[in-house]
């Protein structure tokens, strides 16, 4: 019988667009859990506080703000399972995860015949995806657009696009949704805990989702934030969806929240891990105490300052996120950007390309907030472009400029 030895994986500097290095503080509080029953009067509490937590994560007073376990795609799946078979939706991609997003909502407004005439990527035609060029932001233009012509009962967009790195307009879209009567959905995965803003400023928009590892920082497979306003509530009660796991009521009844007010006792849904409460409550935790608008203006300032070094390195800067860099290589290694992120990542430094074309280069900040990581992270990215174009550009100047930045900033 084969002998397997264990699994030794070693540190990484984490430089893509998510997950982020997770904080040592949330790692030591999901290996200090004890081993306790999901139902434990201490995991309950937990709970409750996630849920307190959250809301204030979110800005709103949705009652019906929780999390579901899982990865970000959990998240949005319950998101998106109000649509229903025949549903007309407009969906906006422009982006690899936009995209995904856009599959999973054609699937779920699928009639059987749909599905039967291609069970992996149907095309209903009840809805309309809007593709928006790569390295485009969604504007409130398209959306108003898009929603004037089609006079759809759903429209949904991605806040943040790390497909692309594309901020794009969430009060042009809640407009356009007011103006039309669409229920507007969002896919907050990348905006959530690091950008600075409050849902409730945001009334046409009725569900939200993100995901535990990027701006909230906790460990990807933990719980994924959702919120839901009462109207999205009650059509769900109304029509049903057709999900158990991912039921957004149901769910809900896990964290206590039941006829649209908290109780004090949870009801059993699913077995919830111990160790991911712990771990997902000291992440909301540690964010909030750090504060939305603070870590929203870090984030700004760092972006700001990688993003000139590596503009000084002859690369062209596409995106506009604050947490992520998106930028094609100088034109003597155009085509090599595949070769130069799996060089990288062989030094235990992950950065990501693309995954969708033009094949770009995606460098992120989760989690890196000083002076001393962004300098690492752009030491390293100047040495591995420097290996394969020597003498490219003078990378003393580079950092040296990089430090001048902090300097005058501190």
């Amino acid at each position: 019988m084969t002998q397997f030895q264990p699994l030794v994986i070693p540190e990484t500097l984490a430089a893509g667009p998510g997950p982020g290095n997770t904080d040592p503080r949330v790692l030591q509080a999901y290996a200090q859990a004890g081993v306790a029953d999901h139902m434990q009067a201490d995991v309950i509490r937990g709970m409750r506080e996630i849920k307190q937590m959250l809301r204030q994560m979110w800005g709103t007073d949705n009652t019906y703000t929780y999390a579901i376990a899982g990865t970000g795609w959990n998240g949005l799946d319950c998101l998106q399972g109000a649509i229903l078979p025949g549903d007309t939706v407009v969906a906006f991609n422009n982006g690899t995860f936009s995209g995904i997003d856009c599959q999973t909502i054609r699937i779920k407004a699928s009639t059987a015949a749909d599905l039967a005439a291609d069970p992996i990527q149907p095309t209903p035609a009840n809805v309309v995806v809007i593709d928006v060029p790569h390295g485009t932001s969604v504007t409130g233009e398209m959306v108003e657009a898009a929603l004037a012509e089609h006079k759809p009962m759903w429209a949904f967009m991605s806040h943040w696009e790390t497909g692309s790195g594309r901020i794009n307009d969430l009060a042009g879209f809640n407009a356009a949704c007011a103006k039309h009567g669409a229920m507007g959905l969002i896919d907050a995965v990348s905006s959530l805990g690091v950008a600075d803003f409050s849902i409730d400023d945001y009334p046409a928009v009725v569900g939200w989702a993100s995901c535990p590892q990027k701006g909230v920082l906790g460990l990807p497979l933990t719980y994924a934030p959702v919120s839901f306003r009462q109207e999205y509530i009650d059509l769900v009660a109304k029509r049903g969806c057709y999900s158990y796991v991912h039921h957004p009521i149901l769910a809900a009844r896990h964290w206590g929240i039941v006829d649209g007010a908290d109780q004090d006792a949870a009801v059993y849904h699913q077995t919830h891990s111990c160790y991911a409460v712990a771990s997902f409550h000291e992440a909301l935790r540690l964010s909030l105490a750090y504060g939305r608008a603070n870590k929203a203006a870090d984030y700004a300032f760092h972006e700001g300052v990688l993003r000139e070094a590596v503009e000084a390195m002859g690369c062209k800067v596409t995106s506009n996120m604050t947490s992520l860099i998106v930028c094609n290589l100088p034109d003597a290694l155009a085509g090599r950007e595949k070769e130069l992120v799996q060089g990288c990542r062989a030094e235990n430094f992950a950065i990501w390309p693309t995954l969708s074309e033009p094949v770009q280069i995606r460098i992120g900040i989760l989690n890196q907030l000083t002076a001393e990581r962004i300098e690492e992270i752009a030491d390293k990215f100047a040495d591995a472009v420097l290996a394969m174009a020597p003498g490219l550009f003078d990378k003393d100047a580079v950092i040296g400029g990089l430090r001048q930045r902090y300097l005058a900033a501190a």
